[in-house]
């Protein structure tokens, strides 16, 4: 697995990022049985880039904590397509999964808002993404409970805990 970071913003997290964004991706990449070499793309960007973004791609004119950019189409959460060579990137070899952005300023605003760590809230953030990038979805409320229970395996196996 291969992390490709960008940090875009002037506000700071004070926590080891990048040491639990590998963490993260590389938990949730073992615990949905990745059958691949895997490369992600994690940018951190303040209010401003992630709201043009939303607009953008999504149509939604506000900010919001994290955007997941997919490059693989799934038939079911976590069912990994089968992946040839053209697929892959020539450089590495591995296969890039997708893009998340996260909102410096939201992980620090959401950890306070719900009490727990600004690392627990980055945690929970990457994990989110992560499963958004291999398919899972919480637009239907079985899949929302699904994806919701993925998350807290994840988290708790890493000790990630509200």
């Amino acid at each position: 697995m291969s992390l490709e970071l960008c940090y875009e913003t002037e506000e700071t997290l004070d926590l080891p990022y990048e040491e639990i964004a590998e963490k993260v991706i590389a938990a949730c990449l073992a615990g949905e049985h990745c059958p691949f070499a895997a490369e992600v793309s994690l940018s951190f960007v303040d209010d401003a880039a992630i709201r043009s973004l939303n607009r953008e791609f999504r149509n939604i004119d506000r900010e919001t904590d994290v955007l997941s950019f997919p490059m693989l189409e799934f038939e079911a959460p976590g069912v990994f397509p089968e992946i040839g060579e053209e697929d892959k990137n020539p450089d590495t070899g591995e296969v890039p999964l997708g893009d998340i952005v996260i909102n410096v300023g939201r992980v620090k605003s959401q950890a306070a808002e719900y009490g727990h760590s600004e690392t627990r809230e980055l945690a929970f953030l990457l994990a989110h993404s992560m499963l958004h990038l291999m398919g899972y979805d919480h637009m239907e409320e079985e899949e929302r409970l699904c994806m919701e229970s993925r998350q807290r395996d994840i988290l708790d196996g890493l000790g990630y805990r509200r």
